[in-house]
């Protein structure tokens, strides 16, 4: 899309194609927006907030969150094809990794306040709990698309391997609602919401291909 030019010859902006710094800007906002519940943990155990069982309260917030990142990540695309702004790309990755980062904090949380690097125990939860094993498998499905998200692996791999190794993401949302629906077990409201949002974004990506097809 051509830059229009204001009467002094500047590039004249606008949200369809924001300056690199009003980007970078969105870049760090979304950093500062998605660190505010890890704030909101570590204050919150002196504090008291966490209530009377804190390693079940981070469990629960570390994951919604980890949905929270998947859900912004997969929305990236849909509103950039609808608002036609480009530039909502260049955040994608951010929302990803922040949605990692909470990936980890939820499964660091489980391996080491739950079970004590118990890995025998571990390993047995893994083997014969179902939400236990499919929350694992779409942790370690994450933790590739993490690895492969800066711009020199992105060269090493091709972008056409690249963006096949990341579609990775819609089995991983997949898996994500899964474990939490199997969690919870009889009030299922939370995780049929994301269900119904992932099946959206999901959806609207099937529709386009069709289409396009």
């Amino acid at each position: 899309m051509a830059v229009s030019l204001n009467p002094t010859g500047a590039p004249h902006h606008t949200w369809r194609n924001p300056a690199n710094a009003t980007v970078q800007r969105c870049k760090w906002a979304l950093i500062a927006l998605g660190l505010l519940p890890l704030a909101r943990l570590v204050a919150g155990h002196p504090l008291g907030w966490l209530g009377a069982n804190p390693i079940e309260f981070v469990t629960r917030s570390t994951g919604t969150w980890t949905l929270v990142g998947l859900a912004i990540t997969l929305s990236i695309t849909p509103l950039r094809k609808l608002l036609n702004w480009p530039w909502l790309l260049r955040l994608r990755r951010t929302a990803g990794l922040l949605a990692f980062f909470y990936a980890c904090l939820h499964f660091t949380t489980y391996v080491w306040f739950d079970r004590f690097f118990d890995w025998p125990d571990i390993v047995r939860d893994v083997v014969k709990r179902p939400f236990i094993t499919i929350g694992f498998a779409a942790f370690v499905l994450l933790i590739p698309l993490a690895i492969t998200s800066n711009n020199n692996l992105i060269k090493r791999v091709g972008a056409a391997r690249w963006q096949k190794l990341h579609r990775t993401v819609y089995l991983i949302a997949v898996l994500a609602v899964v474990h939490y629906w199997w969690l919870v077990k009889k009030d299922i409201t939370q995780p049929a919401i994301y269900a119904v949002v992932f099946a959206l974004l999901l959806g609207l990506r099937l529709l386009w291909w069709l289409r396009a097809g």
